[in-house]
């Protein structure tokens, strides 16, 4: 009998793959890393571009809750915090678009909610950006989209505790 394991891949642009050709992203590549190595999983990307992590705590449960039913083995990927840093108005210079202590309330409020929904859960930082001075504020929580070799290099710094994150869902009993 297969196991039913499916994973929501949750957050923004960076989780979507934007900027990838191969439209996989850091995302795709790890699914995909997953299956080559026979472990069955079916993800879910529900990466949204310029979402941010107030946005991801707004539609988390809407989107995952039909996605992870009862009785499968599931598991939440969250990625979000860029967009959080980037400036408001119409030359990039406002205030963020989420101030700080507001994005690490979102992810405690997240990290609190998601176990009504997953067995496993896993945080990936915001990924830096072609851009110093976002990246001095994305470096505050914890722009420019990689292309295919850029999602590449996410992968493979992601890649260790994926597979840690992902063997685990395939032993971890269902949810009831």
């Amino acid at each position: 009998m297969t196991v039913d394991v499916r994973v929501c891949f949750l957050g923004d642009s960076f989780v979507a793959g934007v900027g990838d050709p191969q439209h996989l992203g850091w995302a795709g590549r790890l699914a995909a890393h997953s299956h080559t190595r026979g472990q069955a999983l079916t993800g879910c990307n529900l990466g949204v571009r310029r979402d941010t992590s107030t946005d991801v705590l707004a539609r988390w449960r809407a989107e995952c809750a039909p996605r992870l039913p009862s009785g499968c083995r599931s598991g939440i990927v969250l990625s979000c915090g860029v967009d959080d840093t980037t400036l408001d108005g119409p030359t990039g210079r406002g205030a963020p678009r989420v101030a700080p202590d507001v994005s690490t309330a979102n992810l405690a409020a997240l990290l609190q909610q998601f176990p009504t929904a997953a067995r496993s859960i896993l945080v990936v930082g915001p990924p830096p950006v072609d851009d110093e001075e976002q990246n001095e504020r994305i470096a505050d929580l914890d722009a420019a989209h990689p292309g295919a070799e850029g999602y590449q290099v996410l992968t493979a710094l992601v890649l260790p505790d994926w597979q840690t994150f992902s063997a685990g869902l395939q032993t971890y009993p269902s949810r009831p």
